[in-house]
């Protein structure tokens, strides 16, 4: 997902395709910082990008690296989104964004993928640091509710992570997580769109609350066994792997009694199982019906919100 031919291309055809929605797309750019990032950061905002994206992992750099302080300074005086790559693989990514976030206190500095690179330790600075925010676009559910428990709602922006996941799928599994734990409805609407919108119009970002913390986690154990199952089959079918043995044994998992509290989410789980035949997912070299299994696994560690009616040809 990079462009190793360099990006001023790629961002051109991506503020051209925004100018032609009508509002439905906003662009951001692109940066790499061997490549001039200041002058192409000022070129493509003059042509109506509205935001940076840096991959740190893609292009091998740090957050600390001289070439990009003077974008960071650009995206403070302008109080732009700064969208950072931040999975695996990039040491003191959080350690660097916390210092950005200091040093540039109008820029808004958001982690992808829930900052999962140091979010074992970065939750606890998000209430001190204003402009420091996390992204959804990310499928564990144990991630994610961490995220949603840890994390101040208000520091919360949802992505989907395309072309992995449609938008609607990465919705409606980030709304049964932020029920899961409780979240307003205001909050909500902060977290989904309501948030990025005032971070976009350089407005100062929405107080939503502190985080709801770990009280009240669910550990069932019949649930838990069912979660370790699904999601050891989504270790096999990331690397392209039919995982036959798992699912079966997240099916003898689900076999609990009719009448047992956690049927009904067995029975979920289960009927999203079936419908793997009938998946079109992307990207291809994944094991087909990957969204079915991410989808189980979030029902269950979610059995706290009301369970999907699902359709004999749900996709």
């Amino acid at each position: 997902m990079h462009e190793p031919g360099g990006y001023p291309p790629a961002n051109d055809a991506v503020i051209e395709h925004a100018k032609r929605s009508e509002g439905r797309l906003v662009p951001y750019c692109r940066l790499d910082p061997a490549a001039a990032p200041l002058a192409e950061a000022r070129r493509c905002l003059g042509e109506g990008a509205a935001g940076v994206k840096l991959h740190p992992r893609a292009e091998g750099f740090a957050l600390d690296i001289p070439a990009l302080e003077p974008v960071f300074a650009l995206a403070d005086e302008r109080r732009l989104p700064v969208l950072v790559h931040a999975g695996r693989g990039i040491p003191a990514l959080g350690r660097h964004a916390v210092a950005v976030c200091e040093r540039h206190p109008g820029l808004a500095l958001i982690l992808a993928h829930a900052g999962i690179c140091d979010l074992a330790w970065l939750w606890k600075e998000a209430g001190g640091l204003p402009n420091l925010f996390f992204d959804t676009a990310w499928w564990s559910p144990s991630d994610l509710l961490a995220l949603f428990r840890l994390v101040p709602p208000g520091h919360i922006l949802f992505g989907s992570d395309a072309p992995y996941a449609s938008p609607a799928f990465g919705a409606a599994m980030g709304l049964r997580y932020a029920a899961q734990v409780g979240l307003s409805d205001e909050a909500r609407e902060l977290v989904f769109g309501g948030q990025l919108a005032r971070i976009l119009k350089g407005e100062e970002p929405a107080d939503a609350g502190p985080a709801p913390g770990p009280q009240g986690i669910d550990a069932d154990p019949l649930l838990e066994r069912v979660y370790t199952f699904l999601v050891a089959s989504l270790g096999q079918m990331f690397r392209g792997v039919e995982p036959t043995e798992t699912l079966a044994l997240t099916a003898l998992a689900c076999a609990v009694d009719d009448g047992a509290p956690q049927a009904e989410t067995c029975a979920t789980v289960l009927r999203l199982l079936e419908l793997r035949p009938l998946a079109d997912d992307r990207p291809s070299h994944f094991t087909p019906g990957i969204s079915h299994v991410v989808a189980a696994a979030c029902v269950a560690r979610t059995p706290g919100v009301p369970m999907p009616r699902l359709r004999s040809d749900a996709r």
